[in-house]
């Protein structure tokens, strides 16, 4: 798919949806009270994929679930709601770079947000005023099941480019304990630490059953075990 159209480069952000309080489900900040913003448009299409109303027309009528906001807009949301943690998500965000490195940078010029998270799935690099108005990017290099090709979801340079940073953890996506073979080639061969292993599903039985189905093997590697705390909380509901 190709990038969403902005209509003002420098302005303007193609948004899905913006929620917020919630908690962050996932990672290394999971538990933590926050303010999201989930970005239109990918260019992967993951088999599984937990928001395919950002990028699916097979699915949703994708006129209907994008709106254009000015980043004027956004600045007055978050200053009505004061986010400890916000959370840049999509879709994929860095398909829209200018007009994000814009509203971060304004974000902190206004200390609107403490810390501030974008997440990724590690294929297109962040530029540099990104890279520095960032908490952390927390990157999810997608593995075979996801259905793409190798050549599609992993880019060695472009992972290179987010371990060099020190500003990266890295969150794979995991179905099953055979999967963290392949977890291992890629954490060895380009150097990516610290890990994080998330089960995939859209529903509470599923995380909790792949929970722990992993979490041995988890240990074992002396990597962390991500939940999906949003979804043991609320299932699948949007919003949250």
């Amino acid at each position: 798919m190709k990038p969403p159209a902005v209509s003002d480069v420098a302005r303007d952000l193609v948004v899905n949806e913006t929620f917020g309080p919630t908690f962050q489900g996932e990672g290394p900040s999971t538990g933590r009270y926050a303010h999201f913003i989930r970005l239109f448009g990918c260019h992967l299409s993951c088999a599984w994929c937990d928001t395919p109303q950002t990028h699916d027309p097979a699915r949703y009528d994708l006129a209907a679930e994008q709106q254009v906001l000015s980043i004027d807009d956004i600045l007055s949301w978050l200053a009505s709601t004061p986010a400890e943690l916000l959370v840049i998500t999509g879709g994929e965000p860095l398909l829209q770079p200018r007009a994000l490195e814009r509203l971060l940078c304004t974000i902190r010029e206004r200390a609107l947000a403490a810390d501030i998270e974008i997440e990724t799935s590690g294929t297109i690099p962040p530029t540099d005023l990104l890279t520095s108005a960032v908490t952390r990017f927390n990157v999810s290099p997608k593995l075979a099941h996801s259905g793409l090709r190798r050549h599609q979801r992993v880019r060695p340079a472009v992972l290179r480019h987010f371990a060099g940073t020190g500003k990266a953890i890295w969150k794979f996506v995991v179905q099953e304990t055979g999967d963290l073979d392949e977890v291992q080639e890629l954490v060895g061969t380009y150097d990516l630490k610290p890990v994080w292993i998330m089960p995939e599903g859209t529903d509470s039985a599923t995380v909790l059953a792949r929970m722990r189905l992993l979490a041995e093997p988890v240990l074992a590697r002396r990597w962390h075990l991500s939940t999906r705390l949003h979804t043991l909380l609320w299932e699948n509901d949007r919003g949250h």
